[in-house]
């Protein structure tokens, strides 16, 4: 991991006014004021586990530019349930820096890590904004790293109170389109994706306080008219990193662009991918309490592994 400040992307941007991410050129738009630093009125926190935004929302610096980016309306949630004001937020794939924006916002301090350099300097862009010539959560620090998830070598054991991040989905949307070593959406196969993200979930798992929360969004994709359940591999990596399942919650995606949610006709062979998981794992107090839990929810399913 390597800190990089926002004066060092400001050097680096001279004389540019884009980045180039997943194929598309991207605008920056330098340090501004922002009307908006908040959802609208009528918001409310998700109370189920079926989420559904049909405004992506685009208060603050938020922009639907990027690709295959969260909309700002998961992080908020993440970060209002299971954090408090001046914890500490991790978002170790980062991309535009939309969960920063929010741990801004939401006056949390935060550390956002990627791999890809030109998002970088995108997410220090969307970070430079005040509102109504103020600049917002003085006070509270939010730092970017170039750095690889699956290895988060600069932060310490149990130093993070939440991890909230949305991973490529395999090599679906090429973010690096092969520029750089060690990007995980540039992979030739689904099945090396699932392997980086065991590495990804045990780097996760070190670093995470106890009894803290992990929200990871992912989606699935087909092969030949077949569907690949990659959230759930990368579930189970997760699961055997340690982690225990809190909440599996379906978010419904809309306006879907990429080539895993498109129809191709009114009537095809297979129906349309229109929904991704968020997982939210917690990391257990302890190595006992995890197996506990494991074992009272398999008992739950077969009575057969009740005590005697």
């Amino acid at each position: 991991m390597q800190l990089v400040t926002p004066d060092e992307c400001f050097r680096f941007l001279h004389g540019r006014s884009t980045v180039r991410i997943g194929g598309r050129q991207i605008n920056l738009r330098g340090a501004r004021e922002v009307a908006l630093v908040g959802p609208p009125s009528e918001y409310g926190s998700e109370q189920n586990t079926v989420w559904s935004f049909p405004s992506r929302g685009e208060w603050a610096t938020h922009s639907a530019d990027y690709p295959g980016n969260w909309s700002p309306y998961v992080p908020r949630n993440l970060i209002e349930r299971f954090t408090t004001k001046d914890h500490l937020v991790l978002d170790p794939m980062m991309g535009s820096g939309t969960t920063l924006v929010e741990c801004r916002l939401l006056k949390r301090n935060a550390i956002g890590i990627d791999i890809n350099q030109e998002a970088i300097i995108l997410a220090n862009d969307r970070l430079s904004f005040t509102h109504q010539n103020q600049p917002l959560s003085v006070g509270n620090s939010v730092d970017t790293y170039l750095g690889d998830a699956r290895n988060l070598n600069e932060l310490d054991d149990c130093s993070i109170d939440l991890i909230a991040t949305h991973p490529p989905y395999a090599n679906i949307i090429r973010y690096g389109e092969g520029s750089f070593e060690g990007d995980l959406s540039d992979l030739s196969s689904v099945t090396e994706y699932v392997e980086a993200m065991r590495d990804v979930a045990a780097e996760f798992f070190r670093v995470l306080r106890k009894d803290r929360h992990c929200g990871i969004l992912v989606g699935d994709t087909r092969v030949h008219a077949h569907y690949v359940p990659i959230s759930y591999m990368v579930m189970a990596q997760f699961l055997a990193a340690g982690f225990v399942l809190k909440e599996d919650i379906i978010k419904v995606q809309h306006n879907t662009s990429s080539e895993r949610g498109r129809w191709k006709g009114l009537c095809t062979q297979f129906y349309k991918i229109a929904h991704e998981h968020l997982f939210v794992f917690r990391k257990p107090s302890s190595s006992e309490e995890c197996e506990r839990l494991v074992l009272s929810t398999i008992r739950s399913i077969d009575p057969r592994w009740a005590d005697e």
